[in-house]
């Protein structure tokens, strides 16, 4: 199982390559509607390729109401239990 810093840092690595933006611009704390300029579709997107990244399957609604990377690695975490 994963721990929690290496599942933020995949989290960070699929943010920047869904939304083109570096890598070294996002941290934990980084919302990705107002820090990062995820548009809707994009967020679709983002739990698609989080999804792949980490073998699972979320629920889509509640993993839209992930706002933070953070946050996003922990729902992650719930899923690699």
């Amino acid at each position: 199982m994963a721990n929690n810093q290496e599942v933020i840092d995949r989290v960070v690595k699929v943010t920047a390559r869904v939304l083109n933006v570096d890598p070294g611009m996002i941290k934990a704390e980084s919302n990705f509607v107002f820090d990062l300029g995820a548009e809707s579709t994009q967020s679709i997107q983002l739990v698609a390729a989080f999804e792949e990244e980490f073998n699972i399957e979320m629920d889509a609604e509640d993993a839209l109401s992930v706002q933070s990377v953070a946050d996003a690695a922990a729902f992650i975490q719930k899923y690699l239990k």
